[in-house]
């Protein structure tokens, strides 16, 4: 449908995380696209058209892990993507959001999505929900071509300090040669497998030292 009426690109946006990157990512790397419609409705628990609105209009925490200010999901964070590439998303496009608490059936109304598209692409300018909206061309810069290459893991977890980090990082390697010792009687073998139990724990919080 959105394709059908001119959009550049269309998809579903299930995660307010990595989700959100690969739109950024796609989005820099095309000048051309000026606009990002919000239709449908809104993914419930992650909250990712709400994240996108923040971050179009609050930006990011100047944090390791780029937090969406604002976001009201459990997990907006944007670590995977350049800080500027970030900042030129938000310059580039200009957001409309089809979603309303008051009328829930506006995103997914058909009709509506189509206007937004047409009315993104007309050469004189043409009022919708509140928007003069006109093909503006393309963005002055040159494209911004970047890979995602780490995948956004359990973003719940907290940011050590970095003396938390060398205690945590003590403990796990710690655990690591204690797992690779061999033991000969059955109390020996009991305490290696309390220790690699340790160290699958330790794994699994995933704790790991933080870089100066």
């Amino acid at each position: 449908m959105a394709i059908e009426s001119g959009a550049a690109l269309a998809g579903t946006l299930q995660t307010e995380n990595i989700g959100i990157e690969k739109i950024i990512a796609n989005v820099v790397a095309n000048p051309n696209i000026r606009y990002l419609v919000i239709c449908w409705r809104e993914s419930q628990g992650h909250l990712p058209a709400d994240a996108l609105v923040n971050l179009f209009e609050n930006g990011v925490m100047d944090n390791k892990k780029r937090t969406i200010i604002g976001a009201r999901g459990p997990t907006p964070y944007l670590p995977n993507i350049a800080l500027g590439s970030i900042q030129r998303f938000r310059k580039q496009i200009t957001i409309v959001n089809l979603l309303s608490e008051e009328d829930i059936l506006q995103g997914t109304d058909p009709e509506m999505v189509k206007k937004a598209v047409w009315s993104s692409i007309q050469e004189r300018p043409t009022e919708f929900m509140g928007h003069l909206m006109y093909d503006p061309g393309a963005w002055p810069e040159t494209p911004i071509c970047q890979k995602i290459i780490v995948k956004l893991k359990e973003p719940w977890r907290p940011e050590f300090t970095e003396e938390q980090a060398r205690i945590a990082e003590k403990a796990l390697e710690a655990a690591r040669r204690a797992s690779k010792k061999s033991f000969g009687n059955s109390v020996e073998e009991e305490n290696l497998k309390r220790r690699e139990e340790q160290l699958k724990f330790l794994e699994l919080l995933g704790i790991k030292k933080v870089k100066k």
